[in-house]
């Protein structure tokens, strides 16, 4: 059974995974948000996010090479595929509806 809706949550470690391409790793997408948004999240939230969405067939990921500044670790690197890409569409279209006719705060 298919997807058919993403949360808010989801919808910015997308996002954030698109925005970084084929660097995308969780500490990236952390930072990315953190930019953004300003909104604090946890490493360890987005890592989940990102492995749960790749069962959900959303996003895909490939280990990096192991690198020194890291201490010989390497990093998982997430790319957002056909149906995530999708997903957020759908979620976009349906904000931009919602918010059409309101008005905001000056």
């Amino acid at each position: 059974m298919s997807k058919e809706t993403l949360g808010e949550f989801e919808q910015l470690v997308l996002l954030g995974c698109l925005r970084l391409g084929d660097e995308a790793y969780a500490g990236g997408v952390v930072d990315e948000i953190r930019t953004r948004t300003g909104r604090e999240v946890a490493h360890a939230a987005v890592y989940i996010a990102l492995r749960r969405m790749e069962e959900q067939e959303l996003v895909s990921s490939r280990m990096g090479r192991p690198t020194a500044e890291r201490g010989g670790r390497a990093k998982r690197f997430f790319e957002v595929l056909p149906e995530g890409r999708r997903l957020l569409d759908v979620s976009r279209t349906a904000l931009l509806s919602m918010w059409e006719g309101v008005e905001t705060a000056p």
